[in-house]
């Protein structure tokens, strides 16, 4: 039986990646046989000054790390937004949170309504382990808000700029009781993986996300101590400039050609229907949060 009221889908953001949380909106509903039993919504980091206001502040990942230091510019600023969902909706009703790299392939109607067996969240495990435990993915959330009322949101980001609370654990969800969380399938969450079973398709590899191949790199360091892609990228980078090339890190393109056609079709469908406009595109490209060619990809489209 479908949850009682109408459930809402969450998607959370930052300017850098609207044009991508447009997309995903888009997709959402476009793919879905029952468009009218579910809302959308987007959820800005620049709307949120609890967080957004936390620039250049330090904060802790995980036990035994060097501090950090907050970038609200960081591509993945708006991780943190993720708990905040439950307080948004009033503790009340039934939420989907999900990324802005998120785009549906199949009928996302099919996980709003399923039965959650008791559970208050249904996710994806990772592959890590941390503290005796395998990590959760809260990338892609469903959420019994109604059992989410511990989740106090702007105390918990004062906790982690205190550095009383570790960010890592906490987005991790390690603070929730295993019995509290279940499992949903791997397509509900298919990082950068499209297959005749894929429901919800993730572009989780930053570095080859389909709408910003070719430029500069602008991810930081949101990340666990450690040997990271940027760092690697750096020391590349420093070999180029002893060679006389180019020191710039830039986006690549995605390995499989179907995901970035997949999100054009996609981008076309939100010009055709009014949700983008060719201006708001144009801003996008010119703050390069968009690639440069991306106009011209989408007049390449058949049909076009």
């Amino acid at each position: 039986m479908p949850p009682a009221g109408k459930p809402t889908v969450v998607i959370h953001t930052n300017d850098k990646q609207m044009v991508a949380a447009l997309v995903s909106a888009h997709s959402l509903k476009s793919r879905s046989k029952t468009p009218h039993l579910f809302d959308v919504r987007l959820l800005r980091l620049e709307e949120i000054p609890h967080l957004y206001k936390r620039h250049n502040q330090k904060f802790v990942w995980w036990d035994g790390s060097e501090p950090s230091v907050w970038n609200r510019h960081d591509l993945q600023s708006f991780a943190p937004l993720r708990r905040l969902v439950p307080a948004l909706l009033g503790f009340q009703g039934r939420a989907l949170v999900l990324d802005p790299d998120i785009f549906a392939i199949g009928d996302v109607y099919e996980l709003l309504s399923r039965d959650m067996g008791g559970k208050a969240i249904l996710c994806r495990e990772k592959s890590e382990r941390r503290e005796g435990r395998r990590l959760y993915s809260s990338a892609v959330m469903l959420l019994d808000c109604s059992k989410l009322t511990h989740w106090h949101w702007e105390r918990e980001i004062d906790e982690i700029f205190r550095s009383r609370l570790k960010l890592g654990p906490w987005l991790s969800l390690l603070d929730e009781s295993s019995e509290r969380i279940g499992l949903f399938e791997e397509e509900w969450n298919h990082p950068d993986m499209l297959t005749e079973k894929t429901k919800l398709l993730h572009n989780t590899e930053i570095r080859t996300q389909p709408w910003k191949t070719g430029l500069p790199a602008d991810y930081h360091g949101h990340a666990p101590a450690g040997p990271t892609w940027v760092e690697a990228m750096k020391r590349a980078a420093r070999r180029m400039v002893s060679a006389g090339q180019d020191r710039t890190v830039r986006y690549q393109p995605h390995p499989d050609p179907r995901q970035e056609q997949m999100f054009f079709a996609l981008l076309r469908e939100c010009l055709e229907q009014g949700s983008v406009t060719t201006r708001f595109l144009r801003k996008a490209m010119r703050k390069n949060y968009l690639r440069k060619d991306a106009l011209a990809l989408l007049a390449e489209l058949p049909g076009a």
